[in-house]
């Protein structure tokens, strides 16, 4: 009986997901043996004309990371979509936007402006000269992909069927995933492939968290000296925790920092950073909206901090107004 053929692509994303499949280290022996991987450019000599000379829903799973921005990557995407019976959207960025996702809280042309215009202090481009799809030369036409009025995630363009979470994927994560779907036991499409808890529920610092309100200020974790053993938000660290999925075995919250939110919410949360914002009010040690309004002001970027890796999937932050300012 052949092997499960698999691929793995990557968009708009830093590496880091490629790398996990990597720290996978002898595992990835053992992965190698259940499965025939057919496709993966970051590490081996793929072209996309292998890809196009598959057959329809040839390659049993595609796990795909980043988000989408640019032609190139959405017209992969909807060839792997097409050419795999699985689609797995394989990190924070292809599943809820990620770091490549904060670029919505601006234009499409405020971007290019802010990379190209000569008004930057490292561009000297006195004529304006923006990036664009075509230049003829005169060995031809050099052709470069578009870039799209914003980011989407991965669920965004085509269809998903599950989800692996997390900056990057948890290696125990992977394999589980990988297994399940060797074996077929994958739970109904649409499930996030990581457990449906948040991440306070079986934190390591849990006891050490008050059971009444006890937030006053806000604190980085440069300006503290970061007691071990003690939750991070009750050091007036801000922690986001409450609003996380657990998965990740707490590698922040054990390496003595706070949790960014990389793994996404749990189910019944529609929008993580709202989720985030509900929590941390809930913990306000004051009802005085002035002294609210100052310990928000210790936190440098909100934006950035509530939804560092799911802009284009939340609620909030899915329009682009015409000046270049995100806002819903």
């Amino acid at each position: 009986m052949s092997k499960p053929k698999v691929g793995f692509y990557w968009c708009a994303s830093c590496g880091g997901c490629e790398e996990a499949v990597v720290d996978l280290a002898e595992t990835i022996l053992t992965v190698v043996e259940l499965v025939d991987i057919v496709f993966w450019p970051c590490a081996m000599d793929f072209k996309r004309s292998d890809v196009e000379a598959m057959a329809d829903g040839e390659m049993a799973v595609c796990f795909i990371n980043g988000a989408i921005r640019t032609s190139e990557q959405r017209e992969m995407v909807e060839l792997c979509r097409r050419k795999s019976g699985l689609v797995v959207a394989f990190g924070s960025c292809s599943h809820m936007g990620g770091i490549p996702g904060l670029a919505n809280l601006k234009s499409r042309e405020g971007i290019l402006q802010s990379s190209y215009g000569d008004g930057v202090f490292s561009t000297v481009n006195p004529e304006g000269t923006l990036p664009r799809t075509e230049t003829k030369r005169p060995e031809g036409i050099l052709e470069l992909p578009s870039l799209d009025e914003c980011v989407k995630t991965l669920g965004q363009v085509v269809e998903v069927d599950y989800y692996l979470p997390g900056c990057p994927p948890p290696v125990k994560l992977i394999v589980e995933a990988v297994m399940a779907i060797v074996e077929g036991k994958l739970p109904p499409k649409g499930a996030v492939l990581a457990p449906d808890i948040a991440m306070c529920h079986d934190c390591p610092r849990v006891d050490s968290k008050p059971d009444e309100p006890f937030l006053k200020e806000f604190k980085r974790p440069h300006e503290i000296l970061i007691d071990p053993e003690k939750c991070l938000l009750a050091q007036g660290l801000l922690c986001l925790g409450p609003a996380t999925r657990n998965g990740c075995d707490h590698a922040c919250i054990n390496g003595n920092m706070p949790c960014t939110g990389c793994m996404g919410p749990v189910s019944h949360v529609r929008d993580q950073g709202a989720a985030a914002l509900s929590a941390l009010a809930s913990l306000a040690a004051s009802n005085d909206a002035e002294e609210i309004t100052q310990m928000m002001k210790k936190i440098p970027d909100p934006a950035g901090t509530f939804y560092r890796y799911g802009v284009p999937a939340s609620m909030l932050f899915m329009n682009i107004d015409p000046d270049g300012n995100g806002g819903a």
